[in-house]
């Protein structure tokens, strides 16, 4: 939240600010819901809070707080969030937290609140934000039919999410995108995140990470993300071109190729949403 708020003062206004993902049952649904009303009156109006589960056990523990109660933390605490962001006073006795006649003394910029994103790998996790939330921040590690699955859980259109990585063909993709992803995913698995086998990745990582992974010349990158919004519902849709393992003069070249030789095309399509894509690529969202 820090670092949004440093961000706030150097961005242009129609950009808009993601917490992506703030692990939601670490906190104390009063402390989070006056940092998020404090960074969206900051942001002046353009912060989205993205909130999900958190998937490493450890984290937990240094919080003492119990692994196991972390899905029913998290919707105790977005039922609270919501009072405590649109109540003048809020008197709540859930499971975890109990207020009375607690009396909120900031509240965000945005009416209502600011938009609730849910992060999630899970279907279930897509019912919860169906159910608490107001958008389904779809992982970039999402294969299609899971996309296909998810999105009929919650209300359309919805945040796509994909590592992106444009290079002069596609080989030189494969072996650029190895260099500089491969540890990552190492990485997840190492702590917890199950989404694949630390064996799949050493023995084959590009055929591991190819179904989601969008690799390849400018063109190709290009036609994979129009059959993706042009297939599902998507608003917005949110690329990854960097790696913690890259500089900062491989980031800035990255993401400099992607407005030159990909956003551009996509401005100029048509998505299912029907919304134009300008504002899911670089314009309002």
């Amino acid at each position: 939240m820090p670092l949004l708020a440093r961000l706030a003062a150097e961005v242009g206004p129609r950009v808009r600010l993601v917490t992506q993902i703030m692990v939601a049952p670490l906190y104390h649904p009063v402390l989070l819901a006056e940092e998020i009303a404090t960074l969206d009156i900051v942001t002046e109006g353009r912060l989205v809070f993205g909130a999900g589960l958190g998937y490493r056990a450890e984290e937990f523990d240094y919080f003492g707080v119990p692994y196991r109660e972390r899905a029913p933390r998290m919707d105790e605490a977005l039922v609270l969030l919501k009072k405590l962001w649109t109540e003048d006073e809020v008197t709540f006795d859930g499971r975890f937290w109990s207020l009375k006649g607690v009396r909120p003394h900031i509240k965000p910029l945005q009416s209502p609140h600011p938009p609730i994103w849910i992060g999630a790998h899970s279907l279930a996790g897509a019912k919860r934000a169906g159910k608490f939330g107001d958008a389904y921040a779809t992982p970039p590690e999402t294969r299609p039919h899971e996309i296909a699955e998810r999105f009929e859980a919650v209300r359309e259109p919805q945040p796509l999410r994909r590592n992106v990585l444009v290079a002069d063909s596609r080989e030189e993709a494969i072996v650029e995108y190895a260099r500089v992803a491969k540890g990552r995913y190492l990485t997840y698995v190492q702590r917890g995140l199950d989404l694949y086998s630390g064996d799949e990745l050493e023995r084959d990582f590009i055929r591991t990470v190819e179904e989601h992974a969008v690799l390849g010349t400018p063109e190709q990158v290009t036609q994979k993300l129009l059959e993706l919004v042009r297939t599902f519902p998507v608003d917005p849709l949110l690329v990854r071109p960097q790696w913690p393992s890259m500089t900062n003069k491989e980031t800035l070249a990255a993401i400099e190729r992607l407005g030159r030789d990909v956003v551009p095309a996509l401005r100029a399509a048509q998505p299912a949403s029907g919304v134009p894509l300008a504002s899911a690529t670089g314009g309002d969202r």
